[in-house]
């Protein structure tokens, strides 16, 4: 299957456990998995593997690879008041997933268009994910180790290819930073989830019906070369290492 998108990365991701949570809901002794990756949990990923504030991740396909398991196991997260106190989790086990993403330009951040080289960020992505990351892969959760190398999405079987359809209800889908969007309010966005044959296929973040208002938050700006190297100049770093 190919993606529409140009920009596009398509990637495997696994590990042993996986704990994807409404943030707003997750206060308190007890956390439970929902039984599929969130949008903000992929798009996270897609950061880990490469990020520059030129760009937004857009999470367009998860495809479910295993059956949905689940384990409880007893934590002992620590409070914000000192000391531990023992928690409940109900982690997602021995996960795997194909993802398709793509992105786009950051319209809230007209000091980088200068930064907008499409080709030499897909080139940096692509060569970020043969690494298998930037950064340390979480599914979730820092509790939750993940790890993820390139694919073909739709290739291979999955446990779940003939399951049909599954609505999973309305579900958390993801913040909308200022930084991101314009504005000086974070919003949390809420949509209904559906999994048809182990595929859910998101809704872009500004089709999501229900959104909650958060907080005031400001937004930092960045100056290339000063906090943000330039694609340009990343790429010739990388080259140069090749």
């Amino acid at each position: 299957m190919s993606s529409e998108h140009r920009n596009s990365i398509e990637f495997k991701v696994w590990g042993r456990y996986a704990l994807f949570t409404d943030p707003l809901t997750k206060v308190g002794g007890e956390k439970f998995s929902y039984q599929v990756p969130t949008y903000e949990a992929l798009k996270g990923i897609c950061k880990s593997i490469y990020w520059k504030p030129t760009i937004v991740w857009v999470i367009d396909d998860v495809r479910v690879m295993k059956r949905i398991r689940t384990q409880t196991k007893g934590t002992k997260p620590q409070e914000f008041s000192g000391g531990n106190t023992l928690a409940i989790y109900t982690f997602l086990a021995d996960v795997e997933y194909q993802v398709r993403a793509h992105f786009e330009w950051n319209m809230a951040r007209p000091e980088l268009e200068v930064d907008r080289n499409e080709n030499k960020h897909h080139n940096i992505a692509r060569r970020m994910l043969e690494r298998g990351g930037r950064q340390d892969i979480f599914l979730g959760t820092r509790d939750c180790q993940g790890y993820v190398e390139p694919c073909e999405f739709g290739a291979g079987a999955s446990e779940l290819d003939n399951a049909g359809e599954l609505a999973l209800g309305l579900m958390f889908h993801g913040f909308d930073y200022p930084d991101e969007v314009g504005g000086d309010e974070l919003h949390a966005r809420f949509a209904r989830i559906v999994m048809r044959n182990g595929v859910i296929r998101f809704d872009r973040p500004e089709q999501c019906p229900t959104k909650k208002r958060i907080r005031t938050m400001s937004v930092k700006p960045f100056g290339l070369n000063e906090t943000v190297q330039s694609v340009d100049a990343e790429w010739a770093t990388l080259e140069e290492q090749a």
